[in-house]
């Protein structure tokens, strides 16, 4: 019985100890398995902020290769463009201006005066009436000035009085007959010089009339630029850079030497003269491209070919161009005197450099009387101050230089 009751309580603690195994075991699975659900959470949260943050990074890295590519791509456009734009330029010869005083005629004496007068004013009436010009005489010594806005007419009534002063014989008759011829010449004139431009550009199947309107552009100024030989320069730098980016060099000539033939056309065409030379040249059968390069160059209507652009290049840069026209050359030097005057007169400015025509200045500043933020400050100020007191086209770049220098002499 002893042994029977011992035995008893040793099987009752090991089922004891056996049901407390498996109830530690069971907690200890649960435990497992909440800490597992707990780590496969942390790290499907790990692996998306992994990813994300890869994806972040990758994103950053497209967009800097990206604006990389696009810096070199435009360095390398405008590169090209400069390369081509110089290769043009530096072929072209330009011819001087014609000189503006044109329609001042140089008398032999001052007793001229009176006889082209004549009596009770009859010559000067009859030959402003036969030129429809205004013959200015006044107490300039020697001379008589012809004022008209047309300068056709204007040219005309120059021989006419020339031929008349070396005739001496003033009178009505005579000043109407020669008038006639003064017009006859001016004519052949006009003939030969549309003809030169079409033999200086190699151009052929060119209408008598646009010839004619070639011709006239000659006695045509704009700011004192000759504007056949403006458009004869337009023609050679069109077709220049058409040859470099692959277009039809004589479709661009073409395009060139007709875009400013409106201006001479008569007073009849109330349209600008970019519309109006492009009416003229579709009326006698020219390419649609020089058509509408001729009337897209002021931007009026829109571009509908490369030449177009072409054009507008062409002519600013004929127009452009320091000492292009006679009206621009006091005015340029002015300009580029007053940039450096304005940026000269604030403190702490050593030097000031007008540069690239005008259309930059270099300011040098004493780098012990700026400091680099007053610098900066500076080129804000010195921008207010061109902006308030100068009438200038395009822009102006100003560029601040504060340079620090530190030398040693070793022995």
């Amino acid at each position: 019985m002893k042994f029977d009751h011992i035995l008893g309580g040793i099987i009752g603690a090991f089922i004891g100890m056996l049901l407390l195994y498996i109830a530690t075991k069971r907690r200890s699975a649960r435990r497992e398995e909440t800490l597992s659900a707990q780590l496969d959470v942390e790290r499907r949260e790990a692996q998306t902020l992994l990813v994300k943050a890869t994806e972040e990074e990758c994103e950053q890295e497209i967009r800097d290769l990206r604006r990389s590519k696009l810096k070199r791509a435009e360095a390398d456009v405008a590169d090209e463009a400069r390369r081509i734009l110089l290769a043009a330029m530096q072929r072209i010869t330009s011819q001087p201006m014609n000189d503006a005083t044109a329609t001042v005629v140089n008398l032999p004496s001052d007793e001229m005066k009176g006889r082209i007068i004549g009596r009770e004013g009859r010559n000067i009436r009859t030959f402003e009436h036969a030129t429809g010009t205004t013959l200015m005489i006044d107490e300039t010594p020697d001379s008589v000035l012809i004022s008209c806005f047309n300068p056709v007419r204007r040219e005309i009534a120059r021989i006419a009085l020339e031929a008349l002063l070396r005739d001496g014989r003033i009178h009505p008759s005579s000043i109407e007959d020669e008038v006639v011829k003064a017009e006859e010449e001016m004519h052949a004139n006009i003939i030969d010089l549309g003809e030169g431009a079409l033999r200086k550009l190699r151009l052929h199947d060119v209408h008598p009339e646009v010839v004619t309107l070639l011709g006239k552009l000659h006695y045509r100024l704009s700011n004192n630029q000759n504007t056949l030989a403006h458009s004869v320069e337009v023609a050679n730098l069109c077709a220049l850079i058409a040859s470099e980016i692959g277009l039809d060099p004589t479709i661009a000539k073409r395009a060139g030497l007709f875009h400013d033939l409106g201006k001479a056309a008569d007073e009849e065409y109330e349209d600008s003269h970019a519309i109006v030379g492009a009416k003229i040249i579709k009326q006698h059968g020219e390419d649609a491209r020089v058509v509408n390069a001729a009337a897209a160059h002021h931007q009026e209507v829109p571009a509908e070919s490369a030449y177009a652009g072409l054009v507008m290049v062409a002519d600013a840069l004929s127009a452009v161009r320091p000492g292009a026209r006679a009206s621009s050359v006091d005015g340029f030097i002015q300009r580029v005197r007053s940039i450096e005057e304005i940026a000269s007169a604030l403190p702490g400015v050593s030097e000031a450099y007008a540069v690239k025509a005008g259309r930059e200045v270099r300011v040098i500043v004493e780098p012990n009387a700026v400091s680099d933020e007053e610098a900066r400050q500076l080129a804000h100020t010195i921008r207010q101050r061109i902006e308030e007191q100068l009438n200038y086209p395009g822009s102006i770049e100003i560029t601040v230089i504060r340079e620090q220098r530190y030398s040693e002499t070793a022995l």
